[in-house]
Parts: structure tokens; C-alpha cells; sequence
């Protein structure tokens, strides 16, 4: 059966459609969750939020949608994570996001490199082996808090949160091409600190 129609059945009240639906989507759900971090946090705590959102894309999910049923449920799953670490975050009062998505390019939007690719080196390939070391990664957000401006951090903060050029310059009061430059500079701080480290590593 397809997933729509499984979703239908979970509606309906079939409980064995919604355990089959949950038991497929486990591991998309535990891949989704490799990609954020949360200082502070254990791994599985973010495969829960990711268990939530899959809950609430199940719930919500409606046959009469042009989207299918994953790619609603991976924005519902990927929606819920980010939302739990911001909430995470501000309780913190931390003044960089505790999170990075590892997979976001972080040179331009048409790059193929990403955090992820950068900051592994060739012994470790596995996703979950990184996220062991936590030190490591905690020292890059803490660095990178030194390295940058407050309105660096700013446009960094809203950037990962995914607001356009535009919008981020409505919401500090800024001209886009203020933006847009402080941005950049946040790119090559990223890049330079980072291909140092890799060399001293």
C-alpha cells in the first residue's frame, strides 16, 4: 500500500497502519536527527522531537495535498527538531545557536561542501562516530563566538534559520547589501578557522 493510503487507514483509526507508518520511517527520522546538534543534549533526544514530528505529519497529513506523504513528513520531522532546539536555546540564553545543520553548504547555496565534509578528516567517514566527539564541536561554536561580530552572529543566527537576505535585513534594520557583506564575512571566518584546524589536527 502506499504511504497516503496507510495515513487514510491510521485516520480511519487503524492502529497496526499507524505502528507500520512509524516503523518505516524510523530510520529516515534517526538519519534526519545525525544532521543537528545540541550542546548538552543526548542524540536520542533529538530522535525523539524527530518521532514527534513524524507523529504530528501523520495526524496532519491530508489525502487532497499536492505534496506526497514524505515529503511532508520529512519538513514535519525536520520542523520539530529545529523547534526544539531553538526552545533549548533561548532557555540557555545562549548567544550563538547551540545547533548547526551539518549538511547546510557553508560557502554559498550551490556549493557542495558542507560543515560535515569539512571538519572530518579522512579516519573518521561515519556520521555517528563525529558525533561523539562533542568537545570538538562545542570548541568550533565557541570559537566561532569569538571570531564574529554581533551583527555577525545576528545574520548567522537568522541565515541558519533559514530567513532570506531580505528578510533579514527587515528585521535588523539593515540594508541588504550590509547583509549580504556581513554574511560573506562570516563565510571566509568559517572557512579560514576552519582550514587551519584541519592543518594543526
Amino acid at each position: 500500500m502506499e504511504d497516503e493510503e496507510l495515513v487514510a487507514l491510521v485516520h480511519d483509526g487503524i492502529t497496526e497502519a499507524l505502528d507500520f507508518l512509524i516503523q518505516k520511517y524510523r530510520h529516515f527520522v534517526r538519519a534526519k536527527s545525525r544532521s543537528y546538534f545540541l550542546i548538552g543534549a543526548d542524540k536520542e533526544d533529538i530522535v525523539q522531537e524527530g518521532m514527534i514530528g513524524l507523529y504530528k505529519a501523520i495526524r496532519d497529513y491530508r489525502g487532497d495535498k499536492l505534496t506526497s506523504f514524505k515529503a511532508f513528513a520529512e519538513l514535519c520531522i525536520t520542523r520539530q527538531i529545529i523547534t526544539a532546539i531553538k526552545t533549548a536555546t533561548r532557555q540557555k540564553h545562549i548567544p550563538l545557536n547551540s545547533y548547526v545543520s551539518l549538511d547546510k553548504p557553508i560557502y554559498d547555496e550551490e556549493s557542495d561542501r558542507t560543515l560535515m565534509d569539512v571538519i572530518t578528516n579522512n579516519q573518521i567517514t561515519d556520521p555517528e562516530q563525529l558525533m561523539i566527539h562533542r568537545e570538538e564541536f562545542s570548541s568550533i561554536e565557541g570559537k566561532m563566538g569569538e571570531l564574529l561580530s554581533d551583527l555577525e552572529r545576528k545574520v548567522l543566527n537568522l541565515y541558519l534559520d533559514g530567513q532570506s537576505y531580505q528578510e533579514i535585513s527587515e528585521e535588523l534594520n539593515r540594508h541588504v547589501k550590509s547583509i549580504d557583506n556581513a554574511l560573506q564575512r562570516v563565510k571566509r571566518k568559517l572557512e579560514r578557522y576552519l582550514e587551519i584546524r584541519e592543518i594543526t589536527l
